[in-house]
Parts: C-alpha cells; structure tokens; sequence
C-alpha cells in the first residue's frame, strides 16, 4: 500500500497514515512526532494514565479526548517529545500499582500527590 498508495513515502497526515493496516490514531501520532516532527500527541496507557494523576487532564474518559486536552496543554514545539516525557515518567515514577512520590519532581503541582497529602492530614 506504501508503494501503490503513497509512491513509497509515509505519509505526513493523520488520516491518510490511518489508511495503512495495523495504523491506528497512536501509531499515527507517534510517527507524525518521531518521524516528522510535527505537533502531536501519542497517547497510550502511560499517557493516558500519567496525565490524568499529574492533573494535565480533567473527565478525559478516551484516548482521543486526552489527546485533545494535551495538544491545547503543551507549546506545539514541545509535542514532538512529551508524549515520550509522560511516557517515560509512567514507566519509571508514576506507576500504575505504587508510584513513586519520594522520587517525583512533580509532586508540588500533581493532583494525585496533593490528594494523597490531605488524606494523611
């Protein structure tokens, strides 16, 4: 489809990415941002999770509504790597079971730290 569709090339737009089998809104975006730089927002589990807790998002109940609270959150410059920002920051401090507050550089501006602080209060 590459070859016959798109004369070889990935394409640099959304919905002609999504055409491709197997290419959903996430891979779509992903490669939009690592491969061609442009201001978008790949959201997964990590994302959508990590965004949610820190507080950069608010009732997003989708992927693609956390996806749209985030593009209106970051600087367009600054799209290409926060999806890899929050991602990461999932991965290793803000687990999903037992995040990691003690190591977090975020606490002092997350929802789920504050709320944690005034239970224990």
């Amino acid at each position: 489809m590459l070859v016959n569709d798109f004369g070889g090339r990935v394409p640099e737009d959304i919905d002609e990415l999504q055409k491709l089998p197997g290419v959903g809104r996430k891979t779509a975006n992903v490669i939009l941002s690592v491969i061609y730089n442009q201001p978008a927002m790949a959201v997964d589990t990590h994302v959508f999770r990590v965004a949610a807790r820190i507080g950069l998002t608010t009732n997003a109940k989708t992927p693609r509504e956390t996806e749209r609270q985030l593009l209106e959150y970051f600087p367009p410059a600054l799209l290409p790597i926060a999806h890899h920002w929050l991602i990461l920051h999932g991965r290793y401090i803000c687990l999903a079971r037992s995040p990691k507050c003690g190591k977090c550089g975020l606490r002092d501006i997350c929802n789920y730290y504050q709320e944690l602080q005034h239970k224990t209060v």
